[in-house]
């Protein structure tokens, strides 16, 4: 027996998240506090865009039809094709003062209601419903266990009239909804906190799905997800292959270049130059013909060209013949689930062969407090890595001189090489070293290099055979060799 096709939220990433979309004839439950989505994620599972030439009804126990509509429309819905049974309270109850002072609110008015529900199910015969609020049947029932077994029919009627329907919730301290996820096939929770929004699903049954919280926001054109999750997939592509930096003496420490595919980490303090030897790779890919992309989150576009203008990296050159895109970040502007989305959307547009974020710090800020930012480049990395993508990360290291660091982050083991420029003072004169202090995938060079950046480009000298001390800052001359 072939199972039933599932059926679609509506939203493509929650429709992944639920591995294809909702089991068909089946309830599930949509909680969260006011504010967090409720009513749109609704829309989007009734808007016939979404499935042509299925029935769809939405039954609100709280705004009215009108303002539904017009709320829907503004966020794009195609609300016309949507059935509604208005249950909300009609401005006449208050201008009549209606009450009921023999009998009970749930006595009088429980029966009418569950008429129309079912002569509107009747009617319309829909394929899919939805309710908001479940939470409203509870104040029409005398107990918790009329509550439940009030639900728990028109849950079972639903089945059997061949419906799938969402039904929102709104807990609270006093009115908690543990009965409702007990009842339901599945629950989808909306969060607010600050100014990020998430979506989980805690509960599908039937049915594997993606586990976890997943980066949401509401746009002007409904609810936009960005779930997060490494494919099965563990090979990485096109291994093997060496990327030159077009610089002899970089490639002779790095046997050759760094590897395709991998992740590379060029680490130093501020000022020293990491930006401009990632962009060296990114100028030797231009040469091949490989196309390049760079994620500021530091230095805006202008600074960045007329930096590299100064010093022969034609980056402007590479902008116009689009073998490089440069795209400003600002730390707040995407959620880290979002930036990955629009990462991996803009490499597949543009067939990037090189990816650079810049810098490691500045990604950090787009991270909230409870989140790990060695989680989430540990996803987006391995992500790209397995799309055949060569990433490159600029980290900051605070100290200029001391102590060698490599990273004030935990990032360092997601690097396949590890690029590290560091300060020197030698006879009252500031200069700079380069080395290699890992390369997962072949041999390098263990020698330091002095590193320069004149107005002809990237200059790398002879290795510093005669000074001990360097990683310390503190380098000594050896006046013969031991």
């Amino acid at each position: 027996m072939q199972p039933d096709k599932r059926v679609t939220s509506g939203i493509t990433n929650l429709d992944i998240i639920l591995k294809d979309g909702f089991i068909p004839k089946r309830n599930y439950l949509i909680k969260g506090k006011p504010g967090t989505g409720k009513t749109i994620l609704g829309l989007h599972f009734l808007d016939r865009k979404n499935q042509k030439d299925v029935d769809a009804l939405f039954i609100s126990f709280e705004e009215s039809e009108k303002q539904v509509r017009s709320n829907g429309s503004n966020l794009g819905f195609d609300t016309d094709n949507i059935e509604f049974l208005d249950l909300s309270p009609k401005s006449q109850f208050f201008k009549e003062s209606k009450n009921y002072s023999i009998f009970s609110s749930e006595e009088v008015e429980q029966d009418p209601i569950n008429d129309r529900i079912k002569r509107a199910i009747e009617d319309i015969k829909p394929e899919r419903i939805f309710i908001d609020s479940i939470s409203q049947f509870r104040f029409l029932t005398n107990d918790e266990y009329q509550f439940h077994k009030q639900v728990l029919s028109l849950m079972r009627y639903l089945k059997e009239e061949d419906t799938t329907a969402l039904f929102s919730s709104e807990a609270s301290q006093d009115n908690a909804d543990d009965d409702l996820q007990f009842l339901s096939d599945g629950i989808v929770l909306l969060e607010k906190e600050e100014k990020r929004r998430h979506i989980e699903v805690q509960k599908f049954r039937g049915s594997d799905f993606h586990s976890g919280k997943h980066s949401m926001k509401i746009t002007d054109n409904g609810i936009k997800i960005f779930p997060v999750f490494l494919s099965k997939n563990t090979e990485r592509k096109s291994l093997g292959n060496k990327l030159s930096s077009g610089i002899p003496e970089i490639d002779q420490l790095l046997k050759g270049g760094i590897e395709s595919s991998t992740t590379t980490l060029i680490s130093g303090p501020s000022g020293v130059g990491k930006t401009t030897l990632a962009i060296q790779f990114m100028k030797a890919a231009a040469g091949r013909g490989e196309t390049s992309i760079i994620y500021a989150f530091d230095e805006n576009e202008q600074t960045i060209v007329k930096r590299c203008s100064s010093i022969n990296i034609p980056i402007d050159k590479m902008i116009q013949k689009g073998s490089l895109s440069i795209h400003q970040i600002e730390p707040l502007q995407y959620t880290p689930e979002e930036f990955f989305h629009t990462v991996k959307k803009e490499v597949n547009e543009k067939n990037a062969e090189i990816v650079m974020i810049d810098s490691l710090s500045g990604y950090k800020l787009s991270l909230s407090k409870k989140r790990d930012i060695s989680k989430m480049m540990h996803i987006l990395n391995r992500s790209l890595n397995r799309m055949g993508i060569s990433t490159i990360l600029t980290n900051e290291i605070h100290e200029l001189t001391g102590d060698f660091k490599i990273s004030d982050i935990d990032i360092s083991y997601l690097a396949d090489t590890i690029i590290f420029l560091r300060y020197l003072e030698i006879k009252g004169q500031i200069r700079k070293a380069l080395g290699i202090l890992k390369n997962r995938l072949s041999n390098f060079e263990r020698n330091l290099r002095e590193f320069e950046i004149t107005k002809y480009g990237i200059k790398v000298g002879e290795p510093l055979n005669k000074l001990r001390g360097i990683l310390q800052g503190t380098p000594e001359f050896i006046e013969k060799e031991e």
